[in-house]
């Protein structure tokens, strides 16, 4: 019987045609973490610079030209003020000092022919140097004038000249003018004389001048002068008093 057994049992065959078979696939889930705690995540891409990201070369040009410029400008600011600070210490520059002193007028009349008026005045100003190393040189195209309120009564020149280290030099000036219509102006100087006792006078000066430093002569340059006095009178062939006067100086580039 057992023999009979043996005979009906049935014994796999091996399918030799079948494709073989492959191990079995490895779970992309480690081990130990379940199907519930895989997270999804954003695919990956890659960022890649743009191949024109460059400026054109010819706004770099610009910038780069613009700040040179600069540059440059701010050097030669710093190279003046150093120099000018150099100067200032070796040289310790002092303004000028200007004062009129005397008044004199020869011809102050009215025509009754035509009512012009003609002023002649002599004004002896004194002008100071107070600087012990800079000299100044009065170059010509100086004007010189005299004024009442807003009218012009006379005018005149400064010579040509140099003035040394703390000199003094007094200069008497001739100035003259012609004023139309003067009957007005006559009636305003007396009823000012009678009310206030005094005459209010006005003078300008604009000079252009050289200063020397040392031996260097720099560039021309103007300055100008304002001087208010106040005179007893204004009457031609008489002594003139001048009550008070003040000047500032004043000077442009």
């Amino acid at each position: 019987m057992s023999s009979m057994a043996d005979q009906q049992r049935i014994h796999p065959v091996l399918d030799v045609e079948a494709p073989p078979q492959t191990s079995p696939t490895v779970p992309l889930v480690p081990q130990g973490t379940s199907k519930s705690d895989d997270q999804s995540y954003p695919p990956f891409h890659r960022t890649y610079p743009p191949m024109n990201s460059k400026p054109p070369k010819k706004r770099s040009r610009c910038c780069k030209c613009l700040c040179w410029t600069l540059s440059l400008l701010l050097l030669l600011i710093l190279i003046l003020g150093i120099t000018v600070g150099i100067l200032f210490l070796v040289f310790r520059p002092k303004l000028p000092k200007y004062s009129i002193d005397r008044l004199q007028i020869s011809q102050f009349d009215l025509n009754s022919m035509d009512s012009t008026l003609s002023a002649t005045f002599n004004v002896t100003i004194t002008a100071r140097n107070p600087n012990e190393r800079i000299g100044i040189y009065y170059e010509g195209g100086s004007h010189l004038s005299a004024w009442y309120t807003e009218t012009k009564l006379c005018q005149g020149s400064m010579p040509k000249f140099y003035q040394g280290h703390r000199n003094t030099t007094v200069l008497v000036l001739p100035l003259s003018g012609q004023i139309q219509n003067g009957t007005g102006l006559i009636m305003a100087v007396q009823e000012q004389q009678q009310r206030t006792g005094n005459i209010p006078l006005r003078l300008r000066v604009s000079q252009p001048v050289r200063v020397k430093l040392g031996k260097l002569k720099l560039m021309k340059v103007k300055f100008s002068v304002r001087c208010g006095l106040v005179v007893d009178a204004l009457s031609a062939n008489n002594a003139i008093t001048i009550q008070s006067s003040s000047c500032k100086f004043r000077l442009r580039l």
